[in-house]
């Protein structure tokens, strides 16, 4: 396999806030085997996203021992997490149980960057009284990721209670004319509370980057 189809951005970190990460689908067990490899000699470390469970049991003994695989987010961690510092200020709300696999990629990788949140799990519309019990927890936190498949009206909701950064990430939980997504993409980008912000579909690991984002750029402002 040529060298050249691997190059890794060790400075990533440096230049905006949080390092680069392996997005593992789409390729071969070849790519990851270099890929580890040149982070060991480096002794770098790195969050994998889209890990299947084959891929991970195609990777040697070695390097399937040096990794920390969490099967339902498909991530890993080859290395060990940046220690956690201060308070949770990212809320991750979950709508149902289905949407597990995209908040705990979130979760994975904020707790790769040594950045803290709070899970608030299974609080979707169907059942608003879940989500009103839970609201003043949801308001000590500076921005809640809202993550929801099928019709997808959650983040609407969150949006109009909360007044802190609402980012809505739609999933492809759901049948019918909601199966794959596209449903709750639309009906999160068509949101009639102004202001929410919409990743892709089961986009976790970007919906956690952009909080980071918000987080450094607070940081990083003037007082």
């Amino acid at each position: 396999m040529a060298k050249t189809e691997v190059m890794l951005d060790f400075q990533r970190g440096e230049r905006i806030g949080f390092d680069e990460a392996i997005l593992c689908q789409g390729k071969t067990i070849e790519h990851l085997t270099e890929i580890l490899a040149t982070a060991r000699a480096r002794e770098a470390s790195f969050l994998l996203t889209r890990l299947s469970k084959d891929q991970l049991e195609a990777l040697s003994v070695n390097d399937r021992d040096a990794l920390d695989y969490e099967p339902v987010s498909r991530t890993a961690y080859f290395g060990k997490p940046k220690p956690e510092a201060g308070p949770a200020r990212i809320a991750v709300l979950a709508a149902g149980t289905s949407d597990a696999h995209v908040t705990r990629e979130i979760q994975r990788t904020l707790t790769w960057s040594g950045v803290p949140s709070t899970l608030f799990a299974d609080v979707g519309v169907a059942g608003l009284w879940r989500l009103i019990n839970k609201l003043e927890a949801i308001r000590e936190h500076s921005i809640a990721i809202v993550v929801a498949g099928m019709d997808a009206a959650l983040p609407t909701v969150v949006g109009g209670l909360f007044g802190g950064v609402v980012i809505g990430v739609p999933t492809s939980t759901g049948y019918g004319v909601a199966e794959g997504g596209h449903t709750a993409l639309h009906s999160m980008l068509a949101s009639c509370a102004p202001g929410v912000v919409t990743l892709n579909i089961d986009n976790g690991y970007g919906a956690a980057c952009a909080a980071m984002r918000v987080l450094n750029s607070i940081k990083a402002t003037p007082r």
